[in-house]
């Protein structure tokens, strides 16, 4: 079954490529050109993922983001501007799961889309045979793709999802920023990407804290980081 793409992005050439070059690629592609449209059809729970433009007229890319991300999880992959730290940060901070900085390639765009497809899609597997992960009041079900704290569900994207999957499978032992990258977006840390500490800081706020107080997510220095052991 073709994974279905919705690209919302103003630019009709660009759009129109990219569309072409995932379709070749098998991927069910929908485009819309605004952030309105584009919202509407976030919604309707159709999509594998989408592909967001940060630089749209009316409603921006970021005020897209938001309006998505109120009810809905879908993946969401960002495409900015080169050089636009701001809007990347913002983005992530609104729950984007990554971002690719424009003129990108196709190819580039696809190899993106797969790696968060790959980690974001749960594989059916018999329930009897689930196996949970377990760290202090954390509890994690990978094949699932459901997580709770303290018996309260986590809403998480499929990014945080991944990244606290791979902390808490080395619970108690630093986890660098490169592993997490690797493990948790499917590529290579870049230089100044800011990507990973985005996402741990959002983690943050959705996990609750140990006995002493403590975030249960903690910076070790030079080495990344770490999920705390209770």
């Amino acid at each position: 079954m073709k994974s279905k793409v919705l690209l919302i992005d103003d630019d009709i050439e660009l759009v129109g490529m990219f569309k072409e070059y995932l379709e070749q690629e098998g991927f069910d592609v929908k485009t819309v050109h605004d952030g309105e449209a584009g919202t509407a059809e976030a919604f309707t729970g159709l999509y594998a993922i989408a592909i967001l433009d940060v630089m749209m007229p009316r409603m921006n890319g970021l005020e897209t983001l938001r309006r998505i991300r109120t009810t809905s999880q879908l993946p969401i992959l960002m495409l900015t501007g080169r050089g636009d730290d701001t809007d990347r940060i913002v983005g992530l901070e609104l729950g984007a799961d990554d971002y690719v900085a424009k003129p990108c390639t196709p190819r580039e765009l696809t190899a993106r889309i797969r790696a968060i497809l790959r980690r974001a899609q749960a594989v059916p597997v018999d329930t009897s045979q689930q196996t949970a992960l377990t760290v202090g009041q954390l509890i994690m079900w990978p094949e699932q793709r459901r997580a709770t704290w303290a018996g309260d569900k986590l809403e998480l994207t499929s990014t945080e999802f991944n990244l606290l999957e791979v902390l808490a499978r080395n619970a108690g032992r630093p986890v660098s920023k490169n592993t997490l990258s690797e493990q948790g977006l499917g590529r290579p840390l870049a230089r100044f990407d800011r990507n990973i500490d985005v996402h741990l800081s959002s983690l943050r706020h959705k996990l609750g804290t140990i006995a002493d107080g403590r975030s249960c997510l903690q910076t070790v220095y030079r080495l990344g980081y770490q999920l705390i052991k209770e």
